[in-house]
């Protein structure tokens, strides 16, 4: 900046903070404390009458530094078992809709701990660009402090090895050591299968982002 004598000015930079944690409070009021909603949105996908094998899905997201963020909102949305979307958009033929299944949901992590969970089913496999099938797969959508636009990623399954060999999207990342990252691992806890997914928002062992 010039005063009118061309003289410089140096002003001081103005301060900034990053962004939240709003995210709660908008999004996922209950959690918050707030009782808004007549219907809260929630990470249960699921009903009785789902068709599919129920999962559980769950991890913790880690800023740059390795720590834990304890304040994510995550939303996914996925295909059903047969594998097609609830929506129009969907024009798979052979594929029926599961009026049980939501397909939907949205979680954030406990303050606490940090983990963050969904109950779902294993989605089935989809026919994406060109006839192309894509692996059995979860579309994720992370939101924090200090991430001003959403991240944008998918999981996938430790035991889907031939599905995902032959994915188009797992295919297209160049580096092949990171393809890992979208791998959710397999367990069991009381009969019930557990996917673990954790998301690495920077650092050696960063998850892979898409730009949707």
């Amino acid at each position: 900046m010039f005063t009118e004598v061309n003289k410089p000015v140096y002003l001081k930079e103005t301060a900034s903070q990053t962004a939240g944690p709003y995210v709660h409070i908008g999004l996922a009021p209950q959690q918050a404390g707030f009782d808004i909603f007549e219907n809260n949105f929630g990470n249960v996908l699921v009903t009785p009458e789902t068709k599919g094998e129920r999962i559980r899905l769950e991890g913790r997201v880690f800023d740059g530094s390795g720590a834990i963020i304890r304040d994510v909102l995550l939303e996914i949305w996925q295909a059903n078992a047969a594998g097609r979307y609830n929506h129009p958009a969907d024009r798979q033929q052979g594929k029926e809709l599961d009026p049980s299944f939501r397909g939907w949901g949205r979680a954030c992590s406990d303050f606490d701990t940090g983990v963050y969970s969904f109950e779902t089913i294993k989605p089935g496999p989809v026919v994406g660009r060109h006839g192309k099938v894509m692996a059995p797969h979860i579309n994720m959508w992370i939101v924090a402090r200090g991430i001003n636009i959403g991240l944008n990623t998918r999981v996938y399954f430790s035991d889907e090895e031939q599905a995902n060999a032959a994915d188009p999207i797992i295919n297209g990342i160049e580096w092949v050591e990171r393809r890992k990252t979208l791998i959710a691992q397999r367990s069991e806890e009381n009969g019930q299968a557990v996917y673990r997914f954790d998301v690495y928002i920077q650092g050696p062992d960063e998850t892979v982002f898409f730009d949707v």
